[in-house]
Protein backbone atom coordinates (compact mmCIF):
# COMPACT_ATOMS: atom_id res chain seq x y z
CA UNK A 1 0.00 0.00 0.00
CA UNK A 2 2.00 3.34 -0.99
CA UNK A 3 1.19 6.46 0.78
CA UNK A 4 -0.69 8.35 -1.07
CA UNK A 5 -3.41 5.18 -0.53
CA UNK A 6 -3.09 5.66 3.27
CA UNK A 7 -6.34 7.60 4.18
CA UNK A 8 -7.23 6.33 7.82
CA UNK A 9 -5.07 5.88 10.54
CA UNK A 10 -6.36 2.09 10.63
CA UNK A 11 -6.46 0.95 7.48
CA UNK A 12 -5.79 -2.44 7.22
CA UNK A 13 -2.91 -3.32 4.52
CA UNK A 14 -4.99 -4.93 1.29
CA UNK A 15 -8.48 -4.25 2.42
CA UNK A 16 -10.19 -1.79 0.52
CA UNK A 17 -11.34 1.65 1.58
CA UNK A 18 -15.20 2.61 2.21
CA UNK A 19 -15.62 4.49 -0.70
CA UNK A 20 -13.49 2.29 -3.15
CA UNK A 21 -16.48 -0.63 -2.41
CA UNK A 22 -18.59 -0.89 -5.32
CA UNK A 23 -21.70 -2.42 -3.51
CA UNK A 24 -23.23 -2.88 0.04
CA UNK A 25 -23.19 -6.47 1.79
CA UNK A 26 -26.19 -6.99 4.33
CA UNK A 27 -27.72 -4.35 6.01
CA UNK A 28 -30.74 -4.06 3.42
CA UNK A 29 -33.24 -2.93 5.77
CA UNK A 30 -31.59 0.23 6.75
CA UNK A 31 -30.18 1.01 3.29
CA UNK A 32 -33.73 0.82 2.09
CA UNK A 33 -35.12 2.73 4.94
CA UNK A 34 -33.04 5.87 4.06
CA UNK A 35 -33.66 5.32 0.37
CA UNK A 36 -37.44 5.48 0.89
CA UNK A 37 -36.91 8.71 2.85
CA UNK A 38 -35.04 10.06 -0.34
CA UNK A 39 -37.78 9.05 -2.98
CA UNK A 40 -39.90 10.58 -0.53
CA UNK A 41 -38.32 14.08 -0.10
CA UNK A 42 -38.41 13.09 3.78
CA UNK A 43 -34.40 12.83 4.09
CA UNK A 44 -33.14 13.75 7.10
CA UNK A 45 -30.38 16.36 7.27
CA UNK A 46 -28.32 14.19 9.62
CA UNK A 47 -28.44 10.28 9.81
CA UNK A 48 -25.84 8.75 12.63
CA UNK A 49 -25.01 5.17 11.56
CA UNK A 50 -24.07 3.17 14.81
CA UNK A 51 -22.98 -0.14 15.12
CA UNK A 52 -19.81 -2.23 16.52
CA UNK A 53 -16.15 -0.65 14.55
CA UNK A 54 -15.58 -2.58 11.36
CA UNK A 55 -19.77 -3.91 10.65
CA UNK A 56 -19.71 -1.63 7.63
CA UNK A 57 -20.85 1.68 8.44
CA UNK A 58 -18.23 3.50 6.35
CA UNK A 59 -19.11 1.52 3.38
CA UNK A 60 -22.90 2.19 4.24
CA UNK A 61 -22.11 6.14 4.43
CA UNK A 62 -20.33 5.89 0.97
CA UNK A 63 -22.64 3.63 -0.86
CA UNK A 64 -25.96 5.82 0.76
CA UNK A 65 -23.84 9.33 -1.08
CA UNK A 66 -23.81 8.02 -4.17
CA UNK A 67 -27.33 6.57 -4.49
CA UNK A 68 -27.92 10.51 -3.33
CA UNK A 69 -25.71 11.80 -5.44
CA UNK A 70 -27.00 10.37 -8.82
CA UNK A 71 -30.76 10.68 -7.88
CA UNK A 72 -29.78 14.07 -7.17
CA UNK A 73 -27.44 15.52 -9.39
CA UNK A 74 -27.19 15.62 -13.31
CA UNK A 75 -23.85 12.32 -13.93
CA UNK A 76 -24.16 9.01 -14.41
CA UNK A 77 -23.88 6.94 -11.39
CA UNK A 78 -20.59 5.32 -12.93
CA UNK A 79 -19.15 8.99 -13.46
CA UNK A 80 -20.13 9.75 -9.55
CA UNK A 81 -18.48 6.25 -7.81
CA UNK A 82 -14.85 7.08 -9.68
CA UNK A 83 -15.11 10.74 -8.07
CA UNK A 84 -16.16 9.15 -4.62
CA UNK A 85 -13.36 6.72 -4.84
CA UNK A 86 -10.80 8.85 -5.82
CA UNK A 87 -11.98 11.89 -3.45
CA UNK A 88 -12.55 13.87 -5.77
CA UNK A 89 -16.19 14.49 -5.71
CA UNK A 90 -17.09 18.14 -5.57
CA UNK A 91 -20.30 17.62 -3.28
CA UNK A 92 -18.48 15.40 -0.52
CA UNK A 93 -16.63 16.32 2.07
CA UNK A 94 -15.13 13.45 4.35
CA UNK A 95 -14.32 14.13 8.01
CA UNK A 96 -11.34 11.98 9.21
CA UNK A 97 -8.58 12.26 11.45
CA UNK A 98 -6.20 14.09 9.44
CA UNK A 99 -2.24 13.04 8.51
CA UNK A 100 -0.07 15.30 10.27
CA UNK A 101 2.07 17.26 8.25
CA UNK A 102 5.51 15.62 9.14
CA UNK A 103 3.94 12.61 6.82
CA UNK A 104 4.24 10.76 9.68
CA UNK A 105 1.10 9.07 11.62
CA UNK A 106 -2.37 11.27 12.52
CA UNK A 107 -3.31 13.52 14.86
CA UNK A 108 -5.24 12.19 17.68
CA UNK A 109 -8.36 13.59 17.13
CA UNK A 110 -10.68 15.41 14.37
CA UNK A 111 -9.94 18.76 15.28
CA UNK A 112 -11.24 22.20 15.22
CA UNK A 113 -9.75 23.46 12.81
CA UNK A 114 -11.53 20.87 10.14
CA UNK A 115 -14.84 21.37 11.28
CA UNK A 116 -14.69 25.33 11.07
CA UNK A 117 -13.10 24.44 7.31
CA UNK A 118 -16.51 22.35 6.85
CA UNK A 119 -18.87 25.43 7.80
CA UNK A 120 -16.76 27.93 5.76
CA UNK A 121 -17.21 25.53 2.75
CA UNK A 122 -20.83 24.98 3.41
CA UNK A 123 -21.61 28.60 2.89
CA UNK A 124 -19.60 28.82 -0.50
CA UNK A 125 -21.69 27.25 -4.11
CA UNK A 126 -21.41 23.76 -4.82
CA UNK A 127 -19.37 22.23 -6.83
CA UNK A 128 -22.25 19.86 -8.97
CA UNK A 129 -25.84 20.27 -8.96
CA UNK A 130 -27.52 18.09 -6.17
CA UNK A 131 -27.16 17.57 -3.08
CA UNK A 132 -23.96 17.87 -0.56
CA UNK A 133 -23.10 14.68 1.82
CA UNK A 134 -20.76 15.32 4.76
CA UNK A 135 -19.22 11.77 6.15
CA UNK A 136 -17.91 12.22 9.71
CA UNK A 137 -15.87 8.69 9.78
CA UNK A 138 -15.74 8.70 12.86
CA UNK A 139 -17.91 11.24 15.06
CA UNK A 140 -16.63 9.66 17.80
CA UNK A 141 -13.25 10.83 16.96
CA UNK A 142 -14.11 14.72 17.39
CA UNK A 143 -12.98 16.14 20.56
CA UNK A 144 -15.12 18.63 22.45
CA UNK A 145 -14.20 21.32 20.24
CA UNK A 146 -14.56 19.90 17.16
CA UNK A 147 -17.89 18.53 18.55
CA UNK A 148 -19.28 21.78 19.37
CA UNK A 149 -18.36 22.75 16.04
CA UNK A 150 -20.31 20.26 14.43
CA UNK A 151 -23.27 21.11 16.37
CA UNK A 152 -23.83 24.74 15.04
CA UNK A 153 -24.20 23.43 11.85
CA UNK A 154 -26.38 20.22 12.67
CA UNK A 155 -28.24 22.71 14.06
CA UNK A 156 -28.45 25.22 11.61
CA UNK A 157 -27.99 22.99 7.96
CA UNK A 158 -28.01 24.44 4.66
CA UNK A 159 -30.46 23.79 2.34
CA UNK A 160 -29.44 20.26 0.43
CA UNK A 161 -27.36 18.96 2.83
CA UNK A 162 -26.98 15.50 4.20
CA UNK A 163 -24.65 14.58 7.43
CA UNK A 164 -24.12 11.44 7.87
CA UNK A 165 -21.73 10.60 10.71
CA UNK A 166 -20.30 6.92 11.81
CA UNK A 167 -20.50 5.99 15.19
CA UNK A 168 -19.16 3.32 16.87
CA UNK A 169 -19.67 4.04 20.68
CA UNK A 170 -22.90 6.83 20.38
CA UNK A 171 -23.25 6.56 24.11
CA UNK A 172 -20.58 8.27 24.95
CA UNK A 173 -21.40 11.44 22.23
CA UNK A 174 -23.45 14.94 23.07
CA UNK A 175 -26.97 13.95 23.25
CA UNK A 176 -27.31 17.34 21.59
CA UNK A 177 -25.53 16.06 18.33
CA UNK A 178 -27.64 12.37 18.81
CA UNK A 179 -30.87 14.72 18.91
CA UNK A 180 -30.01 16.40 15.53
CA UNK A 181 -29.78 12.58 13.97
CA UNK A 182 -31.57 10.23 13.07
CA UNK A 183 -30.13 7.02 14.10
CA UNK A 184 -30.00 4.03 11.99
CA UNK A 185 -28.45 1.21 13.73
CA UNK A 186 -26.36 -1.83 12.13
CA UNK A 187 -26.09 -5.17 13.42
CA UNK A 188 -23.49 -8.22 12.94
CA UNK A 189 -23.46 -9.98 9.65
CA UNK A 190 -24.45 -13.51 9.08
CA UNK A 191 -21.93 -15.81 8.48
CA UNK A 192 -22.63 -15.99 4.72
CA UNK A 193 -22.63 -12.19 4.05
CA UNK A 194 -19.07 -12.02 5.99
CA UNK A 195 -17.97 -14.83 3.56
CA UNK A 196 -19.04 -12.46 0.38
CA UNK A 197 -16.83 -9.78 2.34
CA UNK A 198 -13.79 -11.66 3.10
CA UNK A 199 -14.00 -15.21 0.52
CA UNK A 200 -10.61 -16.24 1.77
CA UNK A 201 -11.39 -16.52 5.42
CA UNK A 202 -11.40 -19.45 7.03
CA UNK A 203 -13.68 -21.21 9.20
CA UNK A 204 -11.86 -20.45 12.66
CA UNK A 205 -12.00 -16.30 11.18
CA UNK A 206 -15.59 -16.42 10.36
CA UNK A 207 -16.19 -17.70 13.70
CA UNK A 208 -13.76 -14.83 15.95
CA UNK A 209 -15.28 -12.52 13.46
CA UNK A 210 -18.76 -12.51 14.86
CA UNK A 211 -20.65 -11.14 12.51
CA UNK A 212 -18.32 -8.06 11.94
CA UNK A 213 -15.69 -8.27 9.10
CA UNK A 214 -13.06 -6.19 9.63
CA UNK A 215 -12.29 -8.71 12.50
CA UNK A 216 -12.41 -11.57 9.55
CA UNK A 217 -9.87 -9.57 8.29
CA UNK A 218 -7.62 -9.27 11.54
CA UNK A 219 -8.59 -12.53 12.39
CA UNK A 220 -6.95 -13.75 8.70
CA UNK A 221 -4.23 -11.40 8.91
CA UNK A 222 -2.94 -12.96 12.70
CA UNK A 223 -3.80 -16.89 11.44
CA UNK A 224 -4.42 -19.27 14.54
CA UNK A 225 -4.61 -17.84 17.90
CA UNK A 226 -5.21 -20.63 20.64
CA UNK A 227 -5.42 -17.61 23.21
CA UNK A 228 -8.44 -16.24 21.32
CA UNK A 229 -10.09 -19.48 20.69
CA UNK A 230 -9.65 -20.90 23.90
CA UNK A 231 -10.99 -16.83 25.17
CA UNK A 232 -13.98 -17.53 22.08
CA UNK A 233 -15.11 -20.97 24.01
CA UNK A 234 -14.95 -19.79 27.76
CA UNK A 235 -17.54 -16.55 26.73
CA UNK A 236 -19.77 -18.93 25.30
CA UNK A 237 -20.93 -20.17 29.03
CA UNK A 238 -18.69 -17.97 31.40
CA UNK A 239 -20.84 -18.62 34.58
CA UNK A 240 -19.72 -22.40 34.45
CA UNK A 241 -16.16 -23.99 34.21
CA UNK A 242 -13.26 -23.65 36.43
CA UNK A 243 -11.31 -20.49 36.58
CA UNK A 244 -8.20 -21.77 35.29
CA UNK A 245 -9.72 -21.38 31.40
CA UNK A 246 -9.50 -17.85 31.90
CA UNK A 247 -6.37 -17.80 33.56
CA UNK A 248 -4.92 -19.28 30.90
CA UNK A 249 -6.10 -17.32 28.56
CA UNK A 250 -5.06 -14.33 30.36
CA UNK A 251 -1.17 -15.19 30.25
CA UNK A 252 -1.49 -16.01 26.31
CA UNK A 253 -3.37 -12.60 25.79
CA UNK A 254 -1.37 -10.71 27.82
CA UNK A 255 2.11 -12.12 26.37
CA UNK A 256 1.93 -9.51 24.18
CA UNK A 257 -0.02 -6.89 25.18
CA UNK A 258 0.67 -4.56 22.35
CA UNK A 259 -0.03 -7.37 19.96
CA UNK A 260 -2.71 -7.61 17.82
CA UNK A 261 -4.66 -10.87 19.75
CA UNK A 262 -4.08 -8.54 22.85
CA UNK A 263 -6.36 -6.12 21.31
CA UNK A 264 -8.54 -8.20 19.44
CA UNK A 265 -9.77 -10.49 22.65
CA UNK A 266 -10.33 -6.60 24.18
CA UNK A 267 -12.72 -6.22 21.93
CA UNK A 268 -14.45 -9.54 21.88
CA UNK A 269 -15.08 -8.59 25.87
CA UNK A 270 -16.49 -5.29 25.17
CA UNK A 271 -18.60 -7.03 22.53
CA UNK A 272 -19.79 -9.59 24.71
CA UNK A 273 -20.78 -7.03 27.49
CA UNK A 274 -22.55 -4.87 25.04
CA UNK A 275 -24.50 -8.18 24.17
CA UNK A 276 -25.37 -9.04 27.14
CA UNK A 277 -26.78 -5.60 27.89
CA UNK A 278 -28.89 -5.84 24.91
CA UNK A 279 -30.22 -9.39 25.69
CA UNK A 280 -31.11 -7.85 29.23
CA UNK A 281 -32.58 -5.25 27.88
CA UNK A 282 -34.93 -7.18 25.29
CA UNK A 283 -36.13 -9.52 28.29
CA UNK A 284 -36.46 -7.09 30.74
CA UNK A 285 -34.53 -8.34 33.02
CA UNK A 286 -33.80 -5.19 35.28
CA UNK A 287 -31.30 -6.58 37.64
CA UNK A 288 -28.92 -8.37 34.71
CA UNK A 289 -29.51 -5.08 32.86
CA UNK A 290 -28.12 -3.02 36.15
CA UNK A 291 -25.40 -5.68 36.50
CA UNK A 292 -24.37 -6.41 32.56
CA UNK A 293 -24.48 -1.60 32.48
CA UNK A 294 -21.76 -1.60 35.89
CA UNK A 295 -20.13 -4.70 34.06
CA UNK A 296 -19.69 -2.28 30.65
CA UNK A 297 -18.45 0.65 32.53
CA UNK A 298 -15.96 -1.65 34.66
CA UNK A 299 -14.30 -2.91 31.50
CA UNK A 300 -14.48 -0.05 30.02
CA UNK A 301 -12.38 1.63 33.62
CA UNK A 302 -10.02 -1.32 33.91
CA UNK A 303 -8.55 -1.21 29.77
CA UNK A 304 -8.43 3.02 30.41
CA UNK A 305 -6.10 2.85 33.47
CA UNK A 306 -4.40 0.03 32.03
CA UNK A 307 -3.46 2.09 28.81
CA UNK A 308 -3.10 5.33 30.87
CA UNK A 309 -0.36 3.71 33.69
CA UNK A 310 0.70 1.22 32.05
CA UNK A 311 -0.69 -1.44 34.22
CA UNK A 312 -0.41 -5.21 34.42
CA UNK A 313 -2.22 -6.87 31.60
CA UNK A 314 -3.10 -10.09 32.99
CA UNK A 315 -4.44 -8.61 36.10
CA UNK A 316 -6.73 -6.17 34.11
CA UNK A 317 -7.71 -9.24 31.71
CA UNK A 318 -8.34 -11.43 35.43
CA UNK A 319 -9.92 -8.79 37.10
CA UNK A 320 -12.69 -8.38 33.86
CA UNK A 321 -13.06 -12.40 33.79
CA UNK A 322 -13.78 -12.21 37.26
CA UNK A 323 -16.47 -9.80 37.18
CA UNK A 324 -17.81 -11.08 33.70
CA UNK A 325 -17.89 -14.60 35.62
CA UNK A 326 -19.77 -13.32 38.61
CA UNK A 327 -22.09 -11.83 36.10
CA UNK A 328 -22.68 -14.76 34.46
CA UNK A 329 -23.38 -17.00 37.73
CA UNK A 330 -25.84 -14.60 39.41
CA UNK A 331 -28.06 -13.74 36.09
CA UNK A 332 -27.33 -16.44 33.22
CA UNK A 333 -27.27 -19.72 35.25
CA UNK A 334 -30.18 -21.69 36.49
CA UNK A 335 -30.73 -21.40 40.08
CA UNK A 336 -30.22 -24.93 41.26
CA UNK A 337 -26.57 -24.34 39.40
CA UNK A 338 -25.91 -21.56 40.92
Amino acid sequence: MSDDEIREPDQLEGVPLPERRGYVVGHEAARASIMAALDAARLPSGIMLHGPRGIGKATLAFDIARQVFARTGDESPDHVAAQVAAGAYPNLRVLRKAPRETGKGFYTAIRVEEVRGLIEESRMTRGRAGFRIVIVDAIDDCNPSSANALLKILEEPPAETLFLLVSHRPGGLLPTIKSRCHAVALRPLGDDDVRRIVPEATDAAIELAAGIPRRAFEALAMGEDKGLNALQGWLRAPGSGAASVYLGVADVLAAEKDGTAYAFGRQMLLDWIAGEARNAAQSGARPRLASAGELWEKANALFADAEEYNLDARQTLISLFDAIRRHAQTHLLPAEAR
